[in-house]
């Protein structure tokens, strides 16, 4: 490599010759042919110390500036264990630049600090679904990103996805966060939606208080997520250490939970406003407990179940054990309080929720051969949740009961696999109406990067 650079070098120097010079008011003006400095880069080029414009490369076809200069002293300057004649060599072309080196100095650390202030991740994901229910399927085009097939018994999700999610230092203090999703519908090969920006807050923290302001994400650690794992537009503020307290304030849109899907006749384009109150110990701990409550407004919400308010309310409660420091058991359950019985309406089915899980390891992305297996007890009350965090899409949602169990797999860094399965029973709301048999298979393989 240092055999092509010294000629590469000299042929840039050389093509450099023949153009004109920067009129002497440019501070960035080229270098003269007869400069001493081209010998000395030359030298320190062939020494594996100058690395010509960062890329390994000298471009030949351009000329040579003295700004472009300064860059490579910079970066050299940057080297460490330089033998003495290198070392004197590179502090002379230093003081020859040294006007140029303190310009560069402001300008690239400027430029790296925007840089390096945001972080990207994201993944690209496959997703295979397959769902069975007795009666009537949902409609297509009810619910986003599905493929309906085979009559009105079976439906099929083929899809992929890929994220981005920024993170951006704003100060020692606060960071930015944002989301953008963008689907792909893999039977017909058309895409199901414009890239969307789903999340974007601000997160400030100062010792044990953390502060979030935006379209945050709102995972309700009390009762595990089974309220909600969706984002809120609003604010959010978290205070303790080993326990916690987290007070939540604004409006959420109902068009991801099962009330948007047409379960109580709700607009599903409809913002409440959303009020909540959890206080927890830390989730790291070996037990774990913890207490929340919920509201928001719901006019029009629970018209069928005789609730004709400005508002509803849920209560909220978890506990969690780690058996072993692989084998973890979890339970949680919430309540609405705000619902009365009323002539034809099942009340009892749809105001309460709960979860009973068993969990063994886990799998992690950045561990080749790392896996997780749970099975779990699940009774999802649509009225008692919003959004719970264990909706899988096209698997069990809000609305849903039975058992679910599921692995996943790290097959290599950064490439994870999932499998779950549900089989349980659709709840009816009518009062003397079975409920309906429900079941699903959720297969996904991700991407991380």
């Amino acid at each position: 490599m240092k055999k092509l650079i010294v000629p590469a070098l000299t042929a840039a120097f050389t093509f450099s010759a023949a153009l004109p010079v920067l009129a002497a008011s440019n501070p960035f003006e080229d270098v003269a042919a007869d400069h001493w400095a081209y010998d000395a880069v030359a030298q320190l080029a062939a020494d594996g110390i100058i690395e010509g414009y960062g890329d390994g490369t000298y471009r030949g076809e351009q000329e040579i500036t003295r700004f472009e200069m300064a860059q490579m002293v910079a970066r050299a300057m940057t080297k460490k264990d330089l033998n003495s004649a290198d070392k004197a060599m590179l502090d002379k072309l230093a003081a020859e630049f040294s006007d140029e080196l303190a310009s560069l100095g402001v300008r690239v650390a400027a430029l790296e600090k925007k840089v390096d202030n945001v972080h990207w991740n994201g993944r690209v994901r496959y997703r295979f679904i397959s769902q069975h229910k007795e009666g009537d399927m949902t409609p297509p085009g009810k619910e986003a990103n599905v493929k309906y097939t085979n009559g009105s018994s079976h439906q099929n999700t083929n899809q992929f996805l890929f994220r981005l999610q920024p993170t951006l230092d704003i100060n020692k203090n606060w960071k930015g966060h944002a989301r953008i999703s963008y689907y792909s519908d893999a039977d017909s090969a058309k895409n199901v939606n414009t890239a969307v920006m789903d999340w974007l807050w601000a997160e400030g923290q100062y010792g044990s208080t953390n502060i979030k302001l935006g379209r945050l994400v709102y995972h309700s650690e009390a009762d595990y997520g089974l309220f909600i794992d969706d984002p809120i537009s609003g604010g959010q503020i978290t205070f303790g250490k080993d326990i916690k307290a987290t007070l939540t304030a604004g409006r959420y849109q109902f068009n991801n939970g099962e009330a948007g899907t047409g379960i109580f006749g709700w607009n599903k384009d409809k913002a409440v406003s959303y009020q909540g109150a959890e206080i927890y110990n830390d989730r790291k701990a070996r037990f774990t407990w913890g207490l929340g409550y919920h509201h928001f407004t719901a006019d029009g919400l629970y018209d069928g179940f005789g609730f004709n308010g400005s508002s509803a309310g849920v209560w909220a409660a978890g506990l969690g054990y780690k058996i072993t420091p692989t084998l973890g058991l979890s339970g949680s359950y919430t309540k609405n309080v705000s619902m009365k019985n009323v002539d034809g309406m099942n009340k009892g089915a749809a105001d309460h929720a709960y979860s009973i899980e068993l969990d063994y390891k886990g799998a992690s992305p950045k561990d080749p051969g790392s896996f997780g297996v749970f099975a779990a007890y699940r009774y999802l009350g649509p009225a008692a949740t919003l959004y719970t965090t264990h909706r899988v899409f096209g698997g069990m949602r809000e609305g849903d009961k039975g058992w679910e169990v599921g692995a996943s797999y790290t097959f290599a860094q950064n490439i994870l696999g999932t499998v779950r399965y549900f089989s349980g029973k659709r709840l009816s709301l009518e009062s003397g109406v079975s409920d309906r048999n429900r079941s699903s298979l959720f297969t996904e393989l991700t991407f991380f990067f």
